[in-house]
């Protein structure tokens, strides 16, 4: 059964899908549509940089592929197929573009994007009407996209990796398939269900209207849009033109009631090439606007925290606008507002009763949890936040600007800027402890460390870190190496547990004094405060100081090879040229590092956040 008129002037050609995709399949037979399926051999390895839009990207590949199939056929029998159809799937987050996952770890990451976000799905789609004349192919493309916006719920780590292992990701863009278990992910759907899937029926039909039977002049003198797809009886002959062949059928407008509309047909005609419609404009840029305006996002969010909003609503019952700003000493005016934009970012609930906290803030948002990223916001808001301000100074000078910041020459990066008073000095040390609470487990987890009775924490800072080790590998002895300064203010950051007793602080510096034996070093986002020269200082004293069989644990946030698409780690990296001597580095970088001081054996696990650990072992020479 036909399903949509306009389908039936298929059913007389040779039309062919350029695509393997089962659910593609699914969907057109659905749609009564025959056809034969020629897998594309395109390899899909267009330079996504190269294209203004991800949609772009993908009505070419969907061209390519078709073509692929065109004349791939064409050479074989030197007959081709009347049409080609071939369709892209890709999925965008943030600006980047999600295809199909390589491996389990891949897939996992690109689940972890997705959580709790809203993203897009565009498919890509090329109709090739194709021709054979004196044995040589002429092809005439027609293309068009369609997007869907999908969100996703906030998602658990397990459940995550209990999708992965699955399987059901692995074939499927942007790791997931929504007409399956993927569909559990999912919160909601704004758009082409069918683009989800992976073909926008929808839109097809109406491109194919648009082909086979273009509005004639009594429609455009009503100013009839065709971005809905006609009722069946305003089809008047959906067979081929007399002649046949692939080309879509134009209409013969000879007869004389048509002749004399023609002059009104002619004037209506410029009116609808003046008439915009919405597949005339160009996509809105709500992804550029958000992109513009997100600083404003990040700077409502550190002033709540300034003020501690959150740890005033924690456990507590909704409270009205103008008592919460009588609390926090600001006008009710100006607190509403700040609260109102609060709600609407997830921080805060608004009901009659006034404003609360969500889970989301009492967890890390108030200032007292155990997870609480208080001091990593208050370290952006009072230091990272000056510092972008001049950015532009530090793309040009190719140096950080503390200088610029602190209004006074910086000699000593850390002692001078990071550490200039006790006040600052805390202050970094909060920030730090923020970030290792929440994947100082995952550190811990990432390898079997068993094997190593004694581990050195190189930059340990509070002794976060040291501390998880400690217990989940009750054998070993953990020493946290760090500043004089540091180690002095370590003891705030102690809680009474049992694993204490394993746990032991050294002062030095770790680019001078001799580092404390041990079978494992663990350098925990140190590298990427540093640049090569002084790298490979810090990697040689570490390598001087292992047995061969010690292990390295480095942690870092990880470039892609390409430094193109890990867009966390491309924002880190321009941050350590602001705030550092550093930059992030990829896998490939930190491998030749680790080979030139001996280290070999090199594995990574992606820790499902924003951090990757590597974990290498020394060699005899």
């Amino acid at each position: 059964m036909v399903l949509c008129p306009v389908i039936g002037k298929l059913l007389h050609k040779r039309v062919v899908l350029a695509s393997a995709s089962p659910r593609r399949q699914e969907i057109l037979s659905n749609a009564g549509l025959r056809f034969e399926v020629v897998p594309s051999k395109f390899k899909e390895k267009l330079d996504k940089a190269s294209f203004a839009t991800p949609y772009g990207y993908a009505m070419e590949t969907a061209k390519q592929k078709a073509l692929e199939v065109a004349n791939r056929m064409h050479q074989k029998d030197l007959r081709a197929p009347d049409v080609v159809i071939g369709a892209d799937t890709i999925v965008t987050v943030g600006g980047l573009i999600l295809e199909k996952p390589v491996d389990k770890q891949d897939a996992y990451r690109m689940l972890s994007r997705l959580s709790g976000r809203e993203h897009s799905v565009f498919t890509g789609v090329a109709i090739v009407h194709c021709s054979s004349k004196d044995h040589q192919l002429h092809t005439r493309v027609s293309e068009f996209y369609e997007e869907t916006k999908v969100k996703f719920s906030e998602l658990s780590e397990e459940l995550l990796w209990e999708y992965v292992h699955s399987g059901e990701p692995m074939d499927k863009a942007g790791g997931y398939g929504i007409q399956a278990l993927g569909g559990m992910l999912v919160e909601s759907v704004h758009g082409d269900f069918l683009n989800v899937v992976g073909f926008p029926l929808n839109h097809f039909c109406k491109q194919l209207v648009k082909l086979y039977y273009p509005p004639r002049p009594e429609d455009l003198r009503r100013r009839v849009k065709h971005d809905s797809i006609p009722a069946a009886d305003t089809f008047e002959d959906l067979s081929d033109v007399e002649g046949g062949g692939p080309e879509p059928a134009q209409r013969d407008a000879g007869s004389r009631d048509e002749k004399a509309e023609a002059g009104e047909a002619g004037q209506a005609a410029a009116e609808a090439e003046c008439h915009r419609t919405r597949e005339t404009l160009p996509l809105f840029p709500t992804r550029l606007l958000e992109l513009i305006e997100g600083f404003m996002l990040s700077k409502a969010l550190f002033t709540a925290c300034k003020l501690k909003v959150f740890d005033l609503l924690k456990d507590e019952a909704p409270q009205k606008a103008m008592d919460i700003a009588s609390k926090v000493d600001a006008s009710a005016y100006g607190t509403e507002r700040l609260l109102d934009i609060c709600a609407a970012m997830g921080l805060l609930e608004k009901t009659e009763q006034g404003y609360s906290n969500t889970e989301t803030a009492n967890v890390y948002l108030a200032s007292d949890g155990e997870y609480s990223l208080h001091g990593f916001i208050m370290h952006n808001n009072d230091l990272t936040w000056n510092l972008f301000t001049y950015l532009e100074f530090a793309i040009q000078e190719g140096t950080n600007q503390h200088h610029r910041a602190l209004g006074k020459k910086v000699e000593d990066l850390f002692q001078d800027a990071y550490y200039q008073s006790p006040e600052t000095r805390l202050r970094f040390m909060r920030a730090m402890h923020s970030m290792m609470k929440l994947t100082a487990c995952q550190v811990a987890t990432a390898f079997n460390l068993s094997h190593f009775s004694s581990a050195c924490d190189v930059g340990g800072c509070t002794g976060a870190l040291a501390r998880e080790l400690a217990r989940e590998y009750p054998r070993m002895q953990v020493t946290v190496f760090d500043l004089p300064d540091i180690i002095e203010l370590a003891a705030h950051f102690q809680p009474p547990r049992p694993q204490a007793v394993q746990i032991h602080f050294a002062a030095g510096d770790f680019f001078r004094d001799p580092l404390p034996s041990a079978e494992l070093y663990v350098l925990c986002r140190i590298l990427h405060d540093w640049p090569d020269d002084k790298v490979h200082k810090l990697l040689s004293r570490v390598a001087e100081s292992c047995k061969p069989g010690a292990g390295l644990l480095l942690v870092e946030t990880l470039l892609d090879e390409e430094k193109r698409v890990a867009q966390h780690a491309l924002m880190q990296s321009l941050n350590m040229l602001v705030q550092t001597e550093g930059k992030e580095r990829s896998l490939g970088e930190y491998q030749c590092l680790l080979k030139l001081h001996g280290f070999h054996q090199v594995q990574v696990v992606h820790l499902g956040g924003v951090l990757d650990a590597i974990l290498a072992t020394k060699v005899a020479p």
